[in-house]
């Protein structure tokens, strides 16, 4: 009954955890879903994959809809044996996004429970954490499996840290669970962020176990780790696996090119650009966001409301009260050193001030590790502001080069601050009172001096944007005015919000004060300063993720309605490719196309290049052929018929999508009369820009040196390839020459998993066109298929299959042993 009883305060967290999740997504209890942009794109990329699954059954495991072809790999792939994806469909039992802001409060719940903190105050900390605004706001744009993967960051760091402690099966059994879990979310730049947290608290423990000379202790915890990582791994072998075997043939892989688009020499060693990785570096200044939001002027569009210096300006010049109204509603007032951001990242002023109570009055040194942790994560989010730090990582940390916005890096600090807080929060109220008195000053008087420092400096600040020259451009002869007001709108943000987090800090000092001086009992001390601390962080993120954000559920499953563009292509049933130039990173085009464009992070390189070299900055030279009366491209383009890219979809004037037929399309596949041979991946796409494709292949002799042996092929007018079947994962075709041929297909060449037939015999095909198959094919009538068998992912199934059985039953005994002979914990 005592055991029982114990459960209470856990299960009242858990109900509390659900309820405030629905609260504030309580649309979703109407049946309504949150509109999240880059959901819809992933919807848009995924329809045809999704659309294959529901009518037959079978995972393709290719898509033809996106960048010509690609691996479904990183579009929501089903494998088999996943048992871990079911278990954590289990635990994400709330309609979306309540279910990930539930997996937020959950897991650093166990955080704290591993922490020892009191249910009321891991409660409170929990909410701290799932609404630090920047986890708020990738929900609203539809980040989930970052969400997912931030989500179990906590349970993950509490079951090493009962490892360290010594809590062997227990740490074991959670950090194997809770490990399998984040891999499983698939967001690999998150799980390798939590990876450098681990290895800063490893070191930290590490020390400790040298110092103490526990050396059996070292060797055991090392074989508990490797023993639930091996497993934690290998549930989740099928796409790890799988990943790895696609990063080098996206553009997450080293470039084989050795210019840019701008024929300035490749000099990077890096797997992407020095430039594209720290695009998104946070300011350093900007990093004062961590405690008063809208010091450099929130998000890129910010509702600053009716008592606004821009409600006044709009309305000096013109706008009617509705109009102003409107207008305020989205005010450009962001002016830090990223290209864009959504809100600010902040972690909450009384989060900051209850960390730094930790700091000043907690014995345990554990602090310092995630002190450490917070630094480390700060100092790398500034990326090309602290370019020496950087530059270090990218060039000698493995790994940290496959990685961009960098800025992002801050999920560790906005983990480490609300751990310390809760630290700082338990740890006051067991202190005798001049602990207390002491903490209270050199917290307080640290945290609102940072304000009041703050404050003063606003004279060395600018408030101007990097958009703020093409805003006066925008707005004519009221530019500089709109500017200037802008700019004053910032300052008023600035001082506001520094007011208001001074004033919750002073708040807090003062509920604590009540407190040591018996004025408040502990509990309602605890309950106002958690109220004020939640509070503050759930008003902040209402300005950016709110009911307004939530639409039917059908917007969301059907994102996108055909235009009459579209119900015009799709009346052909031939086999072709779409190309829209102005959505070419954007999904829409792969709901209803063959698209080769796309919205992935993990993109096709090759095919990326293509069109970054060759085909988009070319788009004008091909608008200015087009026939207007017959809508036809007025010559042809090598790349463009190479493709199959048989129609474009342009912008009119009035944003209403207009077909443009290609007629050199050359079609599925055709056999060419000769191979040019070329050596470098340079020379191969080069040799792509004036190309008769037609007639020629560019196949790179470096690569396929015993098919360049013979170049010429007799022509053959009456030679014929016919596409007969097209599935995503399968083709089939029938040809006929009387010589023997070099047949080229207008697909996607991937060196894994694709296996082509002749006659039904394997037969080998290569690369040609930089970017296409191509095969040798024996004269007379043949039948050709290529079938998409990936090995990885038959192999990742069995690893999976056992490393999930090895897991039952290490559960099961662990649960068995803890039922028979349950383990106090080791006090810090």
């Amino acid at each position: 009954m005592k055991n029982i009883n114990r459960l209470y305060p856990h299960l009242f967290a858990l109900v509390g955890f659900i309820i405030v999740s629905l609260i504030y997504f309580y649309p979703v209890l109407q049946g309504k879903k949150i509109y999240q942009s880059d959901i819809v794109q992933y919807t848009g990329m995924a329809k045809e994959q999704n659309d294959f699954r529901k009518d037959t059954g079978e995972e393709p495991y290719w898509t033809n809809s996106a960048f010509g072809g690609m691996p479904t790999y990183q579009m929501g792939a089903n494998y088999p044996h996943n048992y871990i994806k079911k278990l954590d469909s289990v635990l994400r039992f709330l309609p979306r996004p309540a279910d990930y802001l539930f997996l937020y409060f959950i897991g650093f719940y166990i955080l704290m429970y591993v922490l020892r903190v009191s249910p009321l105050k891991a409660f409170i900390g929990a909410l701290a954490f799932g609404f630090s605004t920047y986890l708020i706001i990738i929900l609203g744009v539809g980040h989930n499996a970052k969400a997912h993967a931030i989500a179990y960051m906590p349970m993950v760091v509490a079951g090493v840290l009962l490892v360290f402690r010594k809590r062997y099966i227990a740490g074991g059994l959670l950090t194997m669970v809770a490990a399998a879990l984040e891999i499983n979310a698939n967001h690999f730049q998150m799980t390798y962020y939590l990876l450098l947290l681990l290895l800063v608290l490893g070191i930290y423990y590490v020390i400790q176990i040298v110092k103490a000379k526990e050396y059996k202790h070292l060797g055991i915890l090392s074989a508990v780790f490797a023993g639930a990582a091996l497993l934690a791994v290998g549930v989740n072998a099928t796409g790890l696996m799988a990943t790895a075997e696609y990063t080098d043939f996206s553009i997450r892989g080293k470039s084989e090119l050795t210019t840019n688009p701008d024929g300035t020499p490749n000099t990077t060693d890096s797997a992407m650009e020095y430039g594209y990785i720290t695009e998104y570096s946070y300011g350093i200044a900007e990093s004062f966001n961590l405690i008063a939001p809208r010091l450099f002027g929130g998000g890129a569009r910010e509702d600053v409301g009716k008592n606004s210096v821009m409600y006044e300006f709009i309305s000096d010049v013109g706008a009617n009260p509705q109009e102003a109204n409107e207008f305020v509603k989205s005010v450009p007032t962001y002016w830090g050193e990223q290209p864009i951001v959504e809100a600010p990242a902040y972690i909450g002023a009384l989060v900051f001030f209850f960390a730094l109570v930790a700091l000043f009055i907690d014995n345990r040194k554990i602090k310092y590790a995630f002190l450490a942790g917070a630094i480390l994560s700060l100092l790398l989010s500034w990326g090309k502001n602290f370019p020496e730090l950087t530059t270090f990582f990218i060039d000698y940390v493995p790994l940290y080069d496959k990685f961009r916005a960098v800025s992002s890096i801050q999920v560790i600090l906005e983990l480490c601050f609300p751990v310390l807080a809760v630290m700082g929060l338990q740890t006051y109220f067991k202190s005798d009172k001049t602990e207390q008195l002491k903490a209270l000053k050199l917290a307080g008087g640290t945290a609102l001096g940072i304000v009041i420092v703050l404050f003063l400096s606003m004279g060395m600040f600018s408030f101007a944007g990097m958009h703020d020259e093409q805003l006066r451009e925008m707005y004519g002869d009221i530019g500089p005015a709109f500017v200037e007001a802008l700019q004053e709108q910032r300052k008023d943000m600035y001082t506001g919000d520094l007011i208001r987090s001074g004033l919750l800090i002073l708040a807090a000092a003062g509920i604590l004060w009540a407190y040591m001086k018996n004025k408040l009992s502990a509990m309602w001390a605890t309950v106002v300063v958690g109220l004020l601390m939640v509070g503050d962080l759930y008003m902040i993120d209402r300005n950016y993720v709110n009911n307004d954000d939530f639409v039917s559920a059908r917007e969301m499953d059907v994102p996108f309605q055909a235009t009459e563009a579209d119900q015009f292509i799709l009346e052909d049933t031939t086999y072709y490719r779409v190309y829209e130039p102005q959505g070419r990173l954007q999904a829409r085009t792969s709901y209803f196309h063959n698209s080769v464009g796309g919205y992935s992070a993990v993109r096709p390189q090759r095919m990326d290049q293509l069109f970054n070299y060759l085909v988009d900055p070319r788009v004008n030279a091909v608008l200015n052929t087009i026939n207007p009366e017959t809508m036809e491209i007025g010559k042809p383009f090598p790349v463009l018929n190479l493709l199959n890219i048989k129609y474009m979809i342009l912008q009119a004037g009035e944003g209403q999508n207009v077909p443009i037929i290609n007629p050199y399309a050359n079609g599925p596949g055709w056999f060419v009369n000769s191979i040019k041979v070329v050596t470098t991946a340079d020379e191969e796409l080069q040799s792509l820009e004036k190309l008769d494709s037609w007639n020629v292949a560019v196949i790179n002799k470096s690569d396929y040196p015993e098919v360049v042996q013979k170049t010429a092929y007799p022509a053959d007018s009456t030679a014929t390839i016919t596409l007969k079947e097209h599935k995503p994962n399968y083709l089939k075709y029938t040809t006929n020459n009387d010589n023997e041929g070099l047949a080229v297909f207008s697909e996607m060449y991937y060196m894994h998993g694709w296996k082509s037939y002749i006659d039904g015999k394997e037969a080998p095909h290569f690369r040609a066109d930089f970017v296409l198959r191509a095969m040798k094919v024996p004269a007379g009538k043949h039948t050709i298929e290529f079938k998409f068998e990936p090995q990885v992912v038959k192999t990742g199934s069995n690893i999976a299959l056992m490393s999930s059985i090895g897991m039952i039953l290490l559960l099961a005994g662990g649960i068995y042993m803890a039922i028979r002979k349950p383990v106090a914990g080791k006090q810090e």
